[in-house]
């Protein structure tokens, strides 16, 4: 494998890491909104990662394989019902429909993406790093 193709495959988990943690700023950042344009709360959002082949047959090489977002989808599950008769969203009981955000579960999502980009740079740095050492050595 070429440090071309190597940096290709980071590239592509940069991007779909970069969307994930976008979605999941977006999830902390509604975790409290309860009415929408659509009508309702916010329902949370979840990125699905897919492989993605990169042709790189030049020599009779092996096609390799980098990471894309698959899908942004709306995680169903209800929110919690909340006693609140003050609030401008609650019902007739008093009950007001949170969004399904659970801040704790979007910490840690955000931590793993985070690790996972910064493992993604570093391996796009290292090979940075190989380019110049190469083109030192060919001096």
């Amino acid at each position: 494998m070429n440090l071309i193709a190597g940096v290709d495959i980071s590239a592509g988990a940069l991007n779909a890491n970069k969307t994930r943690l976008d979605i999941i700023a977006q999830n902390i950042a509604n975790a409290q909104t309860t009415r929408t344009p659509q009508g309702g709360p916010y329902q949370r959002r979840v990125v699905t990662f897919e492989t993605e082949l990169i042709r790189r047959t030049l020599g009779g090489g092996p096609s390799l394989q980098s990471v894309r977002i698959g899908e942004i989808a709306v995680d169903r599950t209800a929110g919690q019902q909340v006693h609140n008769p003050q609030h401008p969203d609650a019902n007739a009981e008093g009950q007001v429909t949170m969004p399904n955000v659970n801040l704790a579960y979007e910490m840690v999502d955000l931590i793993t993406a985070s690790r996972a980009y910064e493992a993604n740079l570093s391996v796009v740095r290292s090979a940075r790093q190989m380019a110049l050492k190469t083109l030192e050595i060919g001096k």
